[in-house]
């Protein structure tokens, strides 16, 4: 079963641009971009600190801001429109094996729709999401990738 909540918002595009901003920030010429393409479909995927959010955004979306939380971020595409996704289960471990499981949220504004799911974490953590996705076509997909994670 999906373990996340629906929020739907009438499009202001606080974060939508957000969103943007970030990938933006952290796709640049240093780092790849954080994607999975398969069969026609885009999954963007992006971790920062819950300290990056405003006050303002973070309360609307009911994020918690500190230097030991992050939010994951994700976005299905298909032909550049965002994509409600059939199911959406996910886990991060730390080098010590211990489990979080992410809890995802579905946030639609407009024709944007964002998953966002916040964890805890250590100083110099390393840890390993795996997300398992089920986009439109029913077919269940794996996203796996390691974050070292800091507290500033």
């Amino acid at each position: 079963m999906t373990q996340r909540s629906r929020l739907r918002h009438p499009f202001n595009g606080s974060l939508q641009l957000l969103i943007s901003s970030l990938w933006l920030a952290l796709t640049g010429a240093a780092q790849a971009e954080q994607k999975l393409d398969f069969d026609g479909y885009e999954l963007h995927y992006v971790v920062v600190p819950t300290t990056f959010l405003g006050a303002e955004v973070a309360k609307k979306y009911d994020v918690v801001r500190s230097d030991d939380r992050a939010l994951v971020t994700l976005s299905l595409l298909r032909d550049g429109t965002g994509l409600v996704m059939e199911e959406l289960t996910g886990e991060v471990k730390n080098l010590l094996s211990q489990q979080q499981t992410l809890r995802f949220t579905e946030v639609v504004e407009g024709d944007s729709v964002y998953y966002l799911a916040e964890l805890k974490h250590s100083d110099r953590d390393i840890l390993t999401f795996t997300v398992d996705v089920t986009p439109p076509d029913g077919r269940e997909r794996q996203l796996s990738f390691q974050q070292k994670m800091y507290i500033e």
